[in-house]
């Protein structure tokens, strides 16, 4: 329904636009059906929307899509590009980068390049969410772990990395927590029209 109430406006207008990308996420159960229009939300959004976050959410949905799909490869090429940007708009520490990193980490994972997402993790997201979060919040607990899990199931994993890891007091309260990863979203802001 609200995609046919925008369906006769112009091609550049906000709330046709915004309407084609809420009706590719109520495809969520349905990824196959779901990616062509998240495609086509994300040509209109960069052709008509010069906003830069509006670009990289319209991106973050497709790459969550890709990877619904099994289309992880070209899921993470997309993810990196987010967080790449992500970073270099907002910074290490922001919110919105160290979830897209969450999201990067994720389909690393499904990839088996644990090595890549326990660097990401250890030496950016870890720290980052430490400094701007705080220790306690729910979401540095999870990446602790998130990377315990990646270092549990590593098979090349050396002892020193366990020990390492042990021997971090939040990362040993994370690890008493079930391991479980799930690409992030943030929540919709409400705009008035």
């Amino acid at each position: 329904a609200c995609w046919k109430t925008y369906l006769g406006r112009s091609e550049a207008n906000e709330c046709r636009c915004n309407a084609l990308g809420i009706l590719g996420m109520a495809f969520n159960e349905r990824a196959a059906d779901a990616l062509p229009v998240l495609k086509a939300y994300l040509a209109l959004t960069e052709r008509y929307c010069p906003n830069v976050r509006g670009v990289l959410t319209a991106q973050g949905n497709l790459a969550t899509c890709l990877g619904n799909l099994g289309r992880s490869d070209e899921a993470v090429i997309l993810e990196r590009e987010i967080y790449d940007r992500r970073v270099a708009m907002q910074g290490i520490s922001h919110e919105e980068t160290i979830l897209t990193g969450n999201n990067l980490v994720g389909s690393l994972i499904n990839l088996k390049r644990l090595e890549e997402a326990k660097s990401l993790l250890r030496d950016q997201l870890l720290p980052a969410a430490r400094q701007s979060l705080g220790a306690e919040h729910d979401f540095t607990l999870e990446l602790n772990q998130i990377l315990a899990g990646a270092l549990a199931n590593n098979p090349e994993r050396t002892r020193g990395d366990l020990r390492v890891h042990r021997c971090d007091p939040f990362c040993r309260a994370a690890a008493t927590r079930p391991v479980v990863h799930q690409h992030r979203r943030r929540p919709a802001r409400r705009r008035d029209h």
